[in-house]
């Protein structure tokens, strides 16, 4: 049986409600004060603390509308809503941070590659290496019309555009500057070698792009990749180009089959099985007894809006499920949301995914003492072939802290996690490198001279 050490995200968003909807009405969450820029650099000093490997950082373009046809529950309740950009906070993060990395959450259809390259080779500078982008191509239609679309592109076809917006980012961060570019002798008044700085020219189905990178080369170059698709064509791009994918699964057993496709589809695309961490979604209440766990869960489903769950859920399937009675069966059609999620729940009741979304979200829940929630942690993780977790927030900060003080050292005792963080930068702390490795696609686009 595998004995890894768990690798640990928190999971947040620059917003009030994130997954356990409902939860801001507790009268200990504080997550109504994320325009603060007090909260974000508290909860970054708390995780480091806890030697969290990550705050990975959700984020939408557009609201969720397809619930009632509306946004009244959306607004209501908070959910997502209003939601600022997460690449705002991280260096104020990382100003009171050593170690703690940041895998933000940006949506290419809704960029150009030339300034975001340039915004995320800036992030990684002044982080030192610890920046992640976890990318997605969007859900909703109400982006879409925002953006002057009349609506999202067909599922495939935005895969298709990720294709080669990744392909022009990788020509910017790992071809257009040599390693030995930068020169920086003031004896000589040479500060780079233009000759070592080289054009991108590329011309693409979606993108025109002829220019020099704008930024030096940043610790990583490329940042750590997160991806979380698993759809068909969500596991070849994710197999293509992802260090670190995003699932979930009902049962460890099915979480093996979704992981062991993911790590076969990247030894078809000419990379290795292990070249992939892949991490769970996963919500814990914990407390020093199993039965004091129990009865803060039940505290907690007072305050949860399992009806807010299913809002933000029908618009990730893209379907009013205000329009089905109770236990009318849900039949999906085309959908141009998230392929995977709607084809899972084809047939499932309102009734259903309301009792799944007793704590406001489809989340699997860990409920317990800390041996029984290292127990449940590591049984996903060795039966599941998983590499770690995105832990949920139900309550912020306090579900970090729970977890840190009571979880943590659980599992340290057992061997099976850090006690210090590995230095450098975040892909090092993963990976144990800072650049991608010559396997990956991004490697093609190297110089001889500043290959790695």
């Amino acid at each position: 049986m595998s004995q890894k050490q768990v690798l640990l995200n928190a999971f947040n968003m620059n917003c009030v409600g994130h997954i356990h909807h409902g939860m801001w009405t507790h009268p200990q969450d504080h997550s109504t004060e994320f325009n603060t820029l007090r909260y974000w650099t508290d909860l970054a000093r708390l995780l480091e603390k806890g030697l969290f490997d990550g705050l990975f950082i959700a984020d939408i373009q557009g609201v969720y509308d397809v619930y009632q046809q509306g946004i009244a529950l959306t607004a209501r309740e908070s959910i997502q809503l209003p939601v600022n950009d997460p690449l705002m906070l991280v260096s104020a993060m990382a100003g009171v941070t050593e170690h703690l990395g940041f895998a933000v959450t940006a949506n290419l259809s809704y960029e150009a590659p030339y300034p975001f390259a340039r915004r995320l080779s800036t992030l990684d500078h002044l982080t030192q290496g610890r920046i992640g982008w976890n990318i997605v191509t969007g859900y909703l239609d109400s982006a879409a019309r925002a953006m002057g679309n009349k609506q999202l592109l067909a599922h495939d076809q935005r895969y298709a555009q990720a294709d080669e917006f990744l392909d022009v980012s990788y020509q910017l961060w790992e071809g257009s500057w040599q390693d030995d570019a930068l020169v920086v002798d003031r004896q000589r008044r040479l500060y780079a070698d233009a000759s070592k700085i080289h054009p991108v020219r590329h011309q693409g189905a979606f993108y025109q792009v002829q220019g020099y990178h704008l930024s030096s080369p940043s610790p990583q170059r490329t940042p750590l990749l997160f991806q979380a698709g698993t759809s068909a064509r969500g596991i070849r791009f994710a197999a293509r180009h992802a260090e670190c994918t995003f699932v979930n699964a009902a049962t460890p057993a099915a979480m093996r089959q979704q992981t062991q496709r993911l790590r076969q589809a990247a030894t078809e695309a000419g990379r290795r099985a292990d070249d992939i961490r892949i991490f769970m979604g996963v919500g814990v209440i914990v407390a020093p007894t199993e039965r004091e766990a129990q009865e803060k869960h039940q505290s907690y489903l007072a305050y949860a809006s399992p009806e807010a769950g299913i809002a933000h859920f029908s618009s990730s399937i893209g379907l009013d499920l205000a329009a089905f009675d109770l236990d009318e069966p849900i039949v999906n059609g085309e959908t141009r949301a998230i392929e995977s999620v709607s084809q899972a729940y084809s047939g499932w009741t309102r009734r259903r995914l309301l009792e799944q979304h007793a704590m406001g979200s489809r989340y699997p829940l860990i409920i317990g003492n800390p041996s029984q929630v290292a127990d449940a942690l590591l049984h996903w993780m060795d039966e599941g072939d998983i590499d770690g977790f995105n832990l949920t927030r139900i309550l912020n900060p306090q579900s970090y802290r729970d977890f840190i003080e009571l979880v943590v050292p659980e599992l340290q005792q057992r061997g099976r996690y850090k006690t210090a963080y590995q230095p450098g930068s975040l892909r090092n702390k993963i990976f144990r490198q800072d650049r991608l490795p010559d396997r990956h696609p991004a490697a093609r686009w190297r110089h001889a001279t500043g290959h790695r």
